[in-house]
C-alpha cells in the first residue's frame, strides 16, 4: 500500500483539516482524526440509496459532502432536488480541485450550502422527503459538541421536524450504537440498522427512521 502524501491542509471548525493522497485514493484528515476516503463508499451509497426508494417525495438532503460519494449516487438515481449542506470550505474546495466532483455540484437538480449543518436545520423552515446524515463517524464518535447535539433526543426532534408527511432519516455511522437506536425508536415509528461489511473491523451501519406507516 503506498504511503500517504499531505496534498493540503486549512483551518476546520473541528482543527486543522489534511487532505492526504494514497495511490489514486485521498483521505481526509480531521484534528488528527480519520474522517474520510474515496475507497469502496458502498455505506455511502446504501446512505442515500435507502432513502431515496423509500422518500415519498423528490426533495432529498445530504448532510455533508464529504468526497461526494452520497451525491454521486443521489444523482444516479435520478433524484429531483438535491441540497447538499457542508460546513467546511476546504472541503468544498477539494471537491472541485481534486475529486473531480466540479460537474455533479454543478447539476441543475444540486444546490450546496456552505454552513453548519447543525445550525441550518434550526432555523430554516425548508422541509424534506429525506435528509441523508454523514457528518461524523458516528452517534458515539462525534468530532463536536454540536454534531453531538444532532444524535440527542432534541436533536432527533428537530430533524423529525425537518421531514415531510412520510419522511425518511437515513444516518450513516462507523459502529452500530444500541443507546441511538432506543433512541430512534423513542422518537419515530418505524426504525431499522443496516450493517455494511468493511474489510476490517466492525461492519459500518446505516439507520433509517420515519414516522410513516412503514418504511419498507
Amino acid at each position: 500500500m503506498d504511503s500517504p502524501t499531505i496534498i493540503d491542509t486549512a483551518p476546520g471548525t473541528c482543527g486543522d483539516l489534511v487532505l492526504r493522497r494514497a495511490g489514486h485514493h485521498y483521505e481526509i484528515i480531521a484534528d488528527g482524526m480519520f474522517l474520510m476516503d474515496t475507497r469502496a463508499g458502498e455505506s455511502e451509497r446504501l446512505l442515500v440509496r435507502a432513502a431515496a426508494a423509500r422518500m415519498p417525495g423528490h426533495r432529498l438532503l445530504i448532510g455533508g459532502l464529504g468526497v461526494g460519494i452520497s451525491l454521486h449516487e443521489a444523482l444516479s438515481l435520478d433524484v429531483r432536488s438535491i441540497t447538499v449542506v457542508e460546513r467546511e470550505p476546504a472541503v468544498v474546495n477539494w471537491n472541485h480541485q481534486h475529486f473531480g466532483n466540479t460537474a455533479a455540484l454543478s447539476d441543475p437538480r444540486v444546490r450546496c450550502l456552505q454552513t453548519d449543518l447543525v445550525s441550518w436545520l434550526a432555523t430554516t423552515p425548508e422541509r424534506f422527503d429525506a435528509l441523508c446524515l454523514d457528518i461524523d463517524n458516528g452517534p458515539d464518535w462525534t468530532l463536536s459538541s454540536s454534531n453531538a447535539s444532532l444524535y440527542s433526543a432534541e436533536g432527533l426532534d428537530v430533524l423529525a421536524s425537518r421531514l415531510t408527511p412520510g419522511g425518511i432519516l437515513t444516518i450513516w455511522s462507523a459502529a452500530d450504537s444500541q443507546p441511538f437506536t432506543a433512541a430512534l425508536r423513542d422518537r419515530f415509528t418505524h426504525v431499522e440498522v443496516l450493517p455494511v461489511p468493511v474489510p476490517r473491523g466492525e461492519p459500518d451501519v446505516v439507520f433509517l427512521a420515519s414516522t410513516a406507516a412503514a418504511i419498507c
